[in-house]
């Protein structure tokens, strides 16, 4: 097993910003009133979504590399 390079971290990094940027320009409005939602919400609440989206994708990059 090969460690990640530089390149591969840059690489991963462009990539979120291109998915990150995917419904705040096609759907302006409900990306607004999505981060309405999220900014009522409990920091617990919110540290939740975060453990749940990185147990996903963790999850689903350790799925396809394998």
């Amino acid at each position: 097993m090969t460690g990640v390079g530089w390149h591969e971290l840059l690489v991963a990094l462009c990539l979120l910003l291109v998915l990150e940027g995917i419904l705040p320009f096609v759907a302006p409005e409900q990306w607004r009133g999505l981060l309405q939602q999220i900014a009522r919400l409990d920091r617990r609440a919110i540290r939740l979504l975060g453990l749940g989206s990185m147990l996903t994708g963790a999850g689903l990059l350790h799925l396809i590399n394998h």
